[in-house]
């Protein structure tokens, strides 16, 4: 389990660099755009549609990161007002809700992309199916990804490490003038 472990890390990390590099060449894509339109008045109709393909490559491929590392979204009130043994369990819950979510990014996006692949997105010259592959991949990290935090935690490895429920240090009472 350590082995699929350190290598599910390494593409969290792969993961984080390309969405990361893909936040930078969009905002490129996005000014070159902008310099074309204003300055040079002839916008060229690629960098509209390649902004958005690459944004939403980053836009998935940082959501996968944030399930594996515990920073997505989460209803956590209850876990402030339950018992701490009940933690465990209600992450498992929401770690099952992600797995789910992602099989259904994979089946769906399959069926997108094998349903638009005979297009052709005119602005680049790809396959339609080309606009649905960020989706299936985002599924298929974020499956990988929810379902490595639900063997580890059974293992026993602390993966709901939470700093908002950690002890808070006390802190010295300001003095007035």
């Amino acid at each position: 389990m350590q082995r699929v472990s350190a290598a599910l890390s390494r593409v969290c990390d792969g993961a984080l660099y390309l969405a990361g590099i893909g936040l930078v060449a969009m905002t490129a894509l996005v000014a070159y755009q902008v310099f074309s339109r204003f300055v040079l008045n002839a916008s060229p109709s690629w960098t509209e549609t390649s902004a958005i393909m690459v944004m939403s490559w980053f836009i998935f491929l940082g959501a996968a990161v944030g399930v594996r590392e515990n920073f997505h979204m989460g209803f956590d009130v209850l876990l402030y007002v339950l018992p701490k043994g009940s933690k465990g369990a209600l992450r498992t819950i929401s770690d099952l809700v992600a797995f789910a979510f992602g099989i259904g990014m994979v089946w769906y996006g399959m069926k997108l992309v094998a349903l638009t692949w005979h297009s052709t997105i005119p602005a680049l010259g790809l396959p339609g199916g080309f606009d649905y592959l960020p989706l299936t991949v985002g599924g298929v990290l974020i499956s990988l990804f929810s379902l490595e935090r639900m063997l580890l935690r059974w293992a026993g490895v602390d993966v709901d490490k939470d700093i908002n429920l950690e002890a808070v240090p006390e802190m010295p009472a300001v003095q007035e003038a």
